[in-house]
Order: structure tokens, then C-alpha cells, then sequence
């Protein structure tokens, strides 16, 4: 096919000179500027001149909020190993505290002409981030996908697990077997899946405990162990017999939280987290957890993204993922003489 400079800085916005400067890799092009010259190449189907071929074509960027979570990295092996059948690699940018921040991580991709980006749970998920980041990808023609953390606001491709179905199956179980006083260890209220989770869990409880005013067992703190723990000691201390955690790290903290008060699980209190990474099998005892389908969504995530790259268009909303409950031997009957039937 024969490439029209032309029929490129239409695509791109941007003067025929700049289209040239950027396939002869001349210098004095800026980073937005040459990924979108890039970007429509890509669009219009021609291919990239060699020399942007042999160091840029084929590469995605991956941008995780970090790995101490095992919840991440099992995320960034299957993007990966998918991307990889695919043609593609993953340039894989975590964040730190105190370090390369997610626009960082951003500009850096762009100024080494990635084709696309995934963010997992990154600033997209914080309601109160500045949507202006990815509005202005958008803009520049980058093909992302968002992986959970929905924001209408925010004119991409979102691939989400289901929150509020989660805590629905989570409370349920708890309520079966004779709980009554279940409370939620979440994170900060601020964040997408912080919400969902929350709402999820109020109307289980009133749907399947009755319990319409859940103000004293929603505890809002850390994604972490320390989280979790402290969470848990509040939690118990208001007299819950269960407890659901945002994650599994949270889970054990609330484990830690529920013994260093002397408490058993699932004896005393019974306790339920969130992602089933490949841990929960193993700890003591084997905790009960919602399973998210990491490998389903990665996959999604992979497939939407190297759509939009070929040039079709990837829809501008949400693709929600049923989780799946999957019992183990943290949670038990509640410990009374006389627990209340389940509804």
C-alpha cells in the first residue's frame, strides 16, 4: 500500500512536515505528537518505516498500581503470555510509593511509541482523579483499556469484576450460616471498587439480614495487612460474628486482627476475602473468598485492546465479569446456642 503523508496528518491532526520529521526519526518532535503520527499508521493499516519497526512496533504498555498485592501479578502473566500470541510485548510499569508515578509511567510509553496501554486499578479508579489524562490519550488516538475502577466520565473501554455481585454472594453465605452481624473491611471511600463493594454489601444485608443501617460495620481503611487488622478490631469490638474484606491481603490482617484478641476463625469469627489469589488455599485456616476472574478479564482486556489497534472500534463502556464464591474452611455456623434461621 502506498503511504500518503497526507492521508496520515489527517488522520493524526498534525502538518505533513510533522509526518515526515516523525517517520525519519528526526528530533524535535514531541512525544504526543509522534505517537500520534504512529497511532495512525496503525489506524490507516500501512506499515511503520523499519527503523520505528525494529525498537517500537509491537509494544503495550502495562501500568500496575503494584505487585506486593499478588492480585497484580497474576493479572500481568496472563496479559503478557496473552499479548505475547498475539505479536506483542508488555513494557511492564509498577508504581512504588514515593517513586515513578502512573503519568510518569505514561509519558515514558508514549515517548517509546507503544501501540496501546492497560491500566489495571490505576488512577481511573480514584473518583477523585483528574480525568483530564486519559481524556487527552483519547484524543491523541492511543488505543487503552481500563481494567476495574468504571468512570462514565472517562471515554474508553472498561473491563470490570462485579463488585456488587461479589459482596451479595459474600453476605449470603455469611447469612446462611446463621450471621446476623457482618461487617465490611474495605478500603478508602474515594476509590470505584471501594463503592461498588460498599453498595453491594448494603443491600445484601438488608436483602438477606434485614439489617438496613450498615453505618457501624463498614470500617474504611487500607488495602493492607495492617488494614485488615485494624479494621477487624473495630469490627469485633462492635460485636460482628463475620467480617468481608476488600481483598485477601485485607483478609489477613483480619485473621491477625480477629487472633490477637484472642479469637478463633472460624470458631469465634468467620471471615471472607476478596480475589482468591494463590495463596488463600494455603493459609490457616484456608480462607473463604470471591474468586475475581482475573484470567477472563485479562484475556478481554487483551483482545479489546489489540481490536482497537487493527482499527475497529472498541465500545465506550463497561464489560462487567461474574465473580464466583468459592468456600473453604474460614467460615463456619455463627457460634450461639440459638442462631437465627437464614432467610
Amino acid at each position: 500500500m502506498t503511504m500518503r503523508l497526507a492521508d496520515i496528518a489527517a488522520q493524526a491532526g498534525v502538518s505533513e512536515a510533522t509526518v515526515s520529521r516523525v517517520l525519519n526519526g528526526r528530533p524535535g518532535v514531541a512525544a504526543d505528537t509522534r505517537q500520534a503520527v504512529l497511532t495512525a499508521l496503525d489506524v490507516l493499516g500501512y506499515e511503520r518505516p523499519l527503523k520505528l519497526r525494529q525498537n517500537q512496533t509491537g509494544l503495550i504498555g502495562l501500568i500496575l498500581p503494584e505487585l506486593s498485592n499478588p492480585i497484580f501479578p497474576a493479572f500481568a502473566q496472563v496479559i503478557e503470555s496473552a499479548l505475547v500470541l498475539s505479536g506483542y510485548t508488555a513494557v511492564l510499569c509498577t508504581q512504588t510509593p514515593g517513586g515513578v508515578t502512573e503519568d510518569d509511567y505514561t509519558a515514558l510509553l508514549l515517548e517509546r511509541g507503544v501501540a496501546g496501554i492497560i491500566f489495571v486499578n490505576g488512577l481511573h479508579a480514584d473518583s477523585r482523579s483528574d480525568r483530564a489524562r486519559y481524556v487527552r490519550l483519547t484524543e491523541l488516538g492511543l488505543p487503552m483499556v481500563l481494567i476495574n475502577g468504571y468512570r462514565p466520565d472517562i471515554p474508553a473501554h472498561f473491563i470490570s469484576n462485579d463488585d456488587v455481585a461479589a459482596l451479595d454472594m459474600a453476605v449470603n453465605h455469611l447469612v446462611s450460616l446463621g450471621h446476623r452481624r457482618v461487617g465490611l473491611a474495605v478500603g478508602q471511600e474515594r476509590f470505584v471498587p471501594t463503592m461498588r463493594k460498599t453498595q453491594g454489601f448494603e443491600r445484601a444485608m438488608a436483602d438477606y439480614a434485614g439489617v438496613t443501617d450498615v453505618s457501624e460495620l463498614v470500617v474504611n481503611t487500607l488495602y493492607t495487612v495492617e488494614g485488615g487488622q485494624s479494621a477487624a478490631q473495630q469490627l469485633l469490638a462492635r460485636g460482628c460474628t463475620a467480617i468481608c474484606c476488600g481483598s485477601d491481603i485485607m483478609a489477613l490482617g483480619t485473621i491477625r486482627g480477629a487472633r490477637s484478641l484472642g479469637m478463633r476463625v472460624p470458631e469465634d469469627v468467620s471471615v471472607v476475602g476478596f480475589d482468591d489469589t494463590p495463596m488463600t488455599a494455603y493459609l490457616d485456616p484456608p480462607l473463604t473468598t470471591i474468586r475475581q476472574p482475573v484470567r477472563e478479564m485479562a484475556l478481554a482486556a487483551v483482545a479489546s485492546l489489540l481490536d482497537e489497534i487493527r482499527g475497529l472500534p472498541a465500545p465506550r463502556a463497561e464489560l462487567l465479569h461474574r465473580p464466583e464464591l468459592v468456600v473453604r474452611r474460614s467460615t463456619a455456623p455463627v457460634h450461639t446456642t440459638t442462631a437465627a434461621p437464614a432467610r
